[in-house]
């Protein structure tokens, strides 16, 4: 009988939280459709003994976002350097990583991370639109979006978002008549960044949980 994959989805907390994204029911949500796919996956808030072991996984999901890194509220950088070290050892080691909605704008104070992930939601330059029930379209072959049709689903547009050069973008969304890239593949690790997911509604629609399967699918070489 073949072992199941195993998925760790990193809800944000602390210093990876805010007070507009609801990190928990989302990571439920994502969890959820993760066990649809065959993946035991097992959810916790961001703390820095979580990421411990991450070796014993064969998917990270990156839930979470920017929160308060004021040392007095979640601890200071130094408490949290091992943490992001585990991250990439992890990816070095040739682990795939899944980066969800506002994880382009997590992490910020690890070293690696906008490498890893291919790009990053930078503070006062990037942005996106209010919220409502937009079209995302795919880019290209590759196996995440080959074949697939437009993505719709209630959620956010990020805008210029900062794109390392080297990563495939997979989806656009646009805005004033410019398409810009919300998701793409990585070069620098074995990661795909996917900027939907900022609320439940998001997984509500049929082709936005399609994309998160093929995402899935794709990062465990199904």
């Amino acid at each position: 009988m073949t072992t199941p994959s195993r998925a760790l989805v990193l809800a944000g907390r602390g210093r990876y939280e805010d007070p507009w994204h609801d990190h928990a029911a989302t990571s439920h949500v994502v969890a959820g459709l993760l066990g649809e796919q065959g993946v035991d996956a097992q959810v916790r808030s961001t703390f820095p003994d979580a990421f411990g072991d991450l070796g014993a996984f064969d998917l990270v999901v990156v839930n979470a976002g920017r929160g308060r890194p004021d040392p007095g509220f979640d601890g200071d950088d130094a408490a949290w350097a091992p943490a992001h070290e585990a991250v990439r050892a992890y990816a070095a080691a040739g682990g795939a990583l899944l980066g969800l909605h506002q994880a382009a704008n997590a992490f910020a104070d690890g070293p690696h991370w906008a490498a890893l992930l291919g790009g990053r939601w930078v503070p006062g330059t990037s942005w996106h639109p209010p919220q409502d029930v937009a079209t995302f379209t795919p880019v290209g072959d590759h196996p995440v979006v080959g074949g697939l049709g437009p993505v719709v689903a209630d959620d956010e547009r990020y805008r210029d978002l900062v794109v390392d050069p080297s990563s495939r973008v997979l989806l656009t969304a646009r805005h004033d008549g410019t398409d810009q890239p919300v998701a793409w593949v990585s070069a620098g690790a074995r990661a795909v960044y996917d900027g939907l997911g900022h609320g439940v509604e998001s997984y509500a629609s049929p082709s936005r949980r399609e994309l998160l399967r093929r995402e899935v699918d794709w990062l465990l070489n199904r």
